[in-house]
């Protein structure tokens, strides 16, 4: 029996692949913050009998002392980890800036901190299975937003719009320098962008906005049974390079400032120092 990670399993897309893999058989640990949504998964997979197949894991991602404990529960519950999908994601475009507990900004810390701990932590169970594959979703190949090198909380200059693009850019990088990292490692990292996609993603936006942005879900978006088809054909039969970038299904070329290798080493060390500093 397989066994799948998915953070952000609780909703959206991570929901969507969640309950595609209890349909298939699969065990599947869904990580999400609220109660709430993780009963209503369990509820769902009870409706296809799968629900001795399904575990929810209440987890605050915005934390790394939570995803480190995330990473030892999963440890310690699962020889082995055939697919890991990180979906984790708040969207806070507008407002003030927000600090975590531990001083990170609120986007960093969610959106990349924890994939960052997770990618890197699950590798040996990981490993472990037949075919592994980790999918980081995000925005591969949209060329907006960069690193802020000299200020990665963004402590100074700091916009919902820029750090929420700072995690996407951050979460490229991460997969190239997770393939440069474990040159040896079975395996396979996709970055992964399924486009415009309809969650409930808006409901974290104010009006009027939160209301266009319904309205135009409802005209352009794809359905999350439609976004899911692509993604569990990447999972189920990975590419057979260390790393690579698809936006649906077409692969994208790893060229340009996304995917510098100098630049993802140089953030994977930053970012090493920086857990270590907590």
């Amino acid at each position: 029996m397989q066994t799948v990670v998915i953070t952000g399993g609780t909703d959206g897309l991570g929901k969507g692949l969640a309950l595609h893999y209890l349909r298939q058989g699969a065990r599947v640990l869904a990580v999400g913050s609220t109660p709430a949504k993780g009963e209503a998964l369990l509820a769902r997979a009870a409706a296809v009998s799968a629900v001795d197949r399904a575990v929810f894991l209440q987890a605050d991602l915005t934390s790394v002392a939570a995803a480190r404990d995330l990473l030892a529960t999963v440890e310690s519950t699962c020889s082995s980890v055939d697919k890991l999908v990180l979906c984790a994601q708040r969207y806070r475009l507008f407002g003030s800036r927000t600090v975590t507990t531990e001083g990170f900004e609120h986007s960093f810390a969610l959106a990349y901190l924890s994939r960052y701990v997770l990618s890197h932590g699950l590798r040996k169970a990981l490993e472990s299975a037949p075919q592994p594959v980790i999918m980081n979703v995000g925005t591969p190949g949209v060329p907006l937003g960069r690193i802020h090198w000299d200020d990665l909380q963004l402590a100074r200059r700091y916009s919902g719009f820029k750090a929420t693009l700072q995690s996407f850019r951050a979460n490229d990088l991460l997969g190239v320098a997770f393939a440069a990292l474990h040159a040896d490692t079975r395996i396979r990292y996709v970055g992964y962008n399924p486009g415009v996609v309809s969650t409930g993603m808006p409901n974290h936006l104010p009006q009027p906005l939160r209301a266009l942005t319904k309205a135009s879900f409802t005209l352009f978006a794809a359905s999350v049974a439609k976004a899911v088809a692509p993604m569990a054909c990447l999972l189920d039969e990975p590419p057979g390079e260390r790393f690579t970038a698809y936006r649906a299904t077409r692969q994208l070329p790893l060229k340009g400032a996304a995917f510098d290798q100098a630049d993802a080493l140089r953030l994977h060390h930053l970012t090493h120092d920086l857990m270590n500093a907590v």
